[in-house]
């Protein structure tokens, strides 16, 4: 199980410096500056989680816990919501996705969550 969750984590850094790369390079004579912005910040909180990602997946071989293995599963969710959505508003103009980036930061701080309860468990 870990390692696939080390694939995950890999796909996930490997999107956000493809995605980077193109926002860097492509997307700058196409959209404004506003939604570029947007655009990097969903780059950026993807690869923040990627390589959160890659500790879980690390930790999880420690401790295969429930808490351990959700803490991996909202990661990905909140990445795809929350990334996901800031991109479709950014290169789309879509805004009904405005309200999926909370629910996806939502996703990203049970992660964060599960990860801290399972690890403290670990100690108890």
């Amino acid at each position: 199980m870990p390692a696939r969750w080390i694939t995950v984590a890999s796909i996930n850094g490997l999107l956000a410096v493809g995605l980077g790369a193109f926002g860097a390079h492509g997307l700058k004579k196409i959209i404004d500056e506003a939604a570029l912005a947007t655009f990097e910040v969903g780059v950026r909180y993807q690869m923040y989680h990627a390589l959160a990602l890659l500790g879980v997946a690390c930790f999880m071989s420690i401790q295969p816990t429930r808490l351990v293995k959700a803490s991996a599963w909202f990661m990905l969710i909140g990445i795809v919501l929350f990334s996901g959505s800031l991109y479709g508003l950014s290169l789309a103009g879509w805004r009904w996705l405005g309200p999926v980036t909370p629910l996806g930061g939502l996703f990203l701080m049970l992660g964060w969550l599960c990860l801290a309860i399972g690890a403290g468990k670990r100690q108890l």
